[in-house]
């Protein structure tokens, strides 16, 4: 079973903002809710680059230990997901995420958010109809064979979604082709997955 995953390429993303867009149409989502946002880092300075940021859906998510509700849950293909009837609104989940995915309506009295949204790789939830899963969730691409929105209309190609060793495959020859020294995922055991990505994204 393939196994679902992002990867945002930050030597290829132009800050565009292309892919916050096409998550807000594909899902028409509220307003104030950013399922997907871009950003900068060293902003202004010759190393400035940019990177896409949502739920990076988590082998090991955070935001499903600490949910006192039960509310998220995980497919056979490797998206967190979350029941919206479950949710009630104490953030836990987004003090938890280390990518500030969980996204709340409104901020009240007495910590009142408001149910969590947040986003789900296009691949709507739980629902007893499609009208109500579009409304709830957003769009269930994923369903109709097809990825996410926002790695769909990356122009860049930046954006990556999918099957986690087909996107780890593209970024390797990604990497070979910028001439990393120890070929990408060599057998040279100096070469660190991590030493590769801050290649890739530092030496073009």
């Amino acid at each position: 079973m393939a196994q679902m995953k992002f990867m945002c390429d930050a030597e290829r993303c132009i800050e565009c903002n292309g892919c916050v867009t096409a998550c807000k149409n594909a899902n028409d989502v509220e307003w104030g809710i950013q399922r997907r946002r871009v950003v900068t880092l060293n902003d202004g300075e010759a190393s400035e680059m940019s990177i896409s940021v949502a739920c990076m859906h988590c082998d090991d998510a955070p935001c499903m230990a600490v949910c006192p509700t039960d509310c998220f849950y995980k497919t056979d293909d490797g998206i967190v997901l979350h029941d919206k009837d479950l949710c009630i609104g104490c953030g836990y989940c987004l003090y938890a995420c280390p990518f500030g995915a969980p996204q709340f309506p409104q901020q009240d009295a007495f910590g009142e958010r408001g149910k969590m949204d947040k986003c789900t790789f296009c691949a709507g939830g739980p629902a007893e109809s499609k009208e109500e899963e579009y409304e709830k969730y957003g769009s269930n691409r994923i369903a109709e064979g097809k990825l996410p929105l926002c790695a769909e209309m990356c122009s860049t190609k930046a954006l990556l979604a999918g099957d986690a060793q087909d996107v780890a495959d593209i970024f390797r020859q990604r990497v070979v082709h910028r001439g990393h020294k120890d070929g990408a995922w060599s057998n040279n055991p100096q070469a660190s997955a991590d030493n590769l990505a801050y290649d890739a994204a530092h030496k073009g």
